[in-house]
């Protein structure tokens, strides 16, 4: 078996080993709740007071058995107030707010149409809770503002936007809570004021509590399920994703803080909560697990601890679509609540962004659908490396030129190492090449293959591809329903195979690679998006024609003369 055979069955078993890893298929776990084992965080009972703690000991007590079921505050809803709902209108977005717990209920987003055949548009809701809630941590307690009654007091602001301001009574505490209400942007900035109780004692910690769930309103509902997930982003590390599939039921995960935001998100709509800048009030962010009716996990439950200062709070909520530009004109690297690669995320998240930015200029200058867009960039990929391809196809077949006289020198300086390495540098330097030339025939394949990993993470959750059609493509976000595209894809790397094969020496292993490998990638790729088989059988395509000249160049200096 030649090298050659070697490194093409190393690259075959990197692509089988790594491919998993990079994109694992979700296989959620049914574990009791009695069971679970915490994950990042102790559970530690509270601190006596008095006695030294951590700032956010006291909050982390308040979080350390939440309701695994979604809740987060245990309120009992049969005793709450009357609730009076508000409903702020704008040509983006409805939001619906309750007077009881001062909170939004709703928001309902009239320019994306549900895809589920039932709904005309998408509001992202979180079932029968509000999409995000409050606790107030004391020096002895908490109080839940779920079931509080709060009078409301609507106003405009002189840039337009819309302020409601609630006010009432908690434990003996005054609190206020205001959200001026910024049109056609998804964002709404909060500010809070928790008074001192009746004793005159001053509140620690407000606790805000995210979304627990989503309404799903997609084609393939388990598909989007399996992507509800908490998101958080550390001051001075990269943001972390919180899968609800990753966690067992009644599960801790702790991201210590300071945070920049935190979320809580499903494939194509988030709801973010995002500190001032340079504020470090975000202390410390919780998830846990939620119970489990089927083998999809559909429920967990996400909380933020703040610091109070002097009594306030204040913070920005998104809650919209997952559009790039949204995103990043939020600031404080919100674009990255998708965080993508696992553990290569400082790789694959730079480079799924410039993708994703190239993509979004070529839409901006050429005014076309995605999907021809896909098929432009494939081209333009294989474009731009035709030389370094070119250049690395020659330097193969140069290393094949010389690969028997190679092959003679190792059998005659067997006996003497030294020997045979310096006649084997010699014969390279006199064919202008080097040891690790080996290798350069890999180039090829290695090139495109950073852009094919990002276009799959940014398949994953990027709403500009949401019901995009092309051709009998009905969505390029989901997988081809009839298998048509991922056939095609394999097709055209068996036709780019064989055409790179033409006028090579004869090799066994090699041939039995172009029908294994073909078949193997076509199985791979059947379920993913079918705008990323759109544009990998594009790349296909696109590089045949470099594959006929290189072997007709082979030909010419008889490389396909049997050694």
């Amino acid at each position: 078996m030649d090298k050659r055979t070697i490194l093409a069955l190393a690259l075959v078993a990197i692509v089988i080993i790594i491919t998993p890893k990079l994109f694992p298929t979700a296989v959620p776990r049914d574990v009791p709740a009695s069971g679970a084992k915490a994950k990042g965080a102790s559970g530690a009972a509270p601190t006596a007071a008095g006695a030294p703690a951590r700032a956010t000991d006291s909050a982390q007590a308040a979080v350390a058995a939440p309701s695994v079921t979604g809740g987060t505050s245990g309120a009992d809803t049969s005793r709450v107030a009357r609730a009076e709902t508000t409903i702020v209108s704008s040509d983006s977005a409805k939001y619906v707010f309750s007077s009881v717990g001062a909170a939004p209920l709703e928001v309902n987003l009239p320019g994306f149409r549900a895809l589920d055949k039932v709904h005309q548009s998408v509001s992202i809701s979180s079932g029968k809770r509000p999409l995000i809630s409050y606790r107030v941590l004391g020096a002895g307690d908490t109080l839940s503002l779920d079931k509080v009654a709060f009078e409301v007091e609507r106003s405009s602001a002189a840039n337009g936007a819309t302020v409601l301001a609630y006010r009432g009574m908690a434990g003996g505490r005054s609190i206020e809570l205001k959200y001026t209400i910024v049109a056609d942007s998804f964002v709404s900035r909060v500010e809070g004021v928790v008074g001192n109780d009746a004793a005159g004692n001053p509140a620690r910690f407000v606790l805000i509590d995210l979304p627990s769930t989503f309404r799903s309103f997609e084609v393939d509902s388990a598909d989007d399920q399996n992507h509800f997930a908490f998101a958080m982003k550390p001051r001075t590390r990269n943001a972390e994703g919180i899968p609800f599939k990753s966690l067992d039921p009644g599960e801790r995960q702790l991201v210590p803080g300071p945070l920049t935001w935190a979320a809580a998100k499903s494939k194509y709509f988030i709801v973010g909560v995002l500190a001032p800048e340079g504020d470090d009030s975000f202390a410390e962010g919780v998830a846990v697990g939620g119970a489990r009716v089927t083998r999809t996990a559909t429920t967990a439950t996400g909380t933020i601890v703040a610091r109070l200062n002097n009594g306030t709070f204040r913070f920005d909520l998104f809650t919209g679509p997952q559009q790039y530009t949204r995103l990043e004109s939020m600031g404080r690297e919100f674009v990255n609540s998708n965080p993508y690669g696992g553990w290569l995320q400082g790789v694959v998240q730079p480079f799924a962004t410039l993708v994703m930015r190239i993509l979004l200029w070529m839409k901006a200058t050429l005014k076309l659908d995605y999907g021809w867009l896909l098929v432009i960039f494939g081209v333009a990929v294989r474009l731009i490396l035709w030389p370094l391809n070119h250049g690395a196809m020659r330097s193969s077949m140069k290393m094949q030129r010389i690969q028997p006289e190679l092959n003679d020198i190792q059998k005659r300086y067997k006996a003497d190492p030294q020997k045979m390495q310096a006649e084997m540098m010699r014969v390279y330097k006199e064919h202008d090449m080097s040891p690790f030339s080996t290798f350069a025939g890999c180039l090829p394949l290695l090139l495109p293959m950073p852009v094919l990993f990002a276009l799959f993470f940014v398949f994953q959750n990027t709403i500009e591809f949401r019901g995009v059609p092309f051709l009998w493509l009905a969505d390029i976000s989901i997988k081809d329903p009839y298998y048509i595209v991922p056939l095609l894809m394999g097709i055209s790397m068996f036709v780019l195979s064989w055409v790179g094969m033409r006028n090579a020496p004869p090799n066994p292993q090699a041939k039995m690679m172009l029908y294994i490998f073909p078949v193997m990638m076509t199985f791979l790729f059947a379920n993913f998006a079918s705008g990323l088989n759109l544009y990998y059988a594009i790349q296909n395509v696109a590089a045949i024609p470099q594959q006929w000249l290189i072997a007709n160049e082979r030909g010419k200096s008889g490389g396909g003369k049997k050694t």
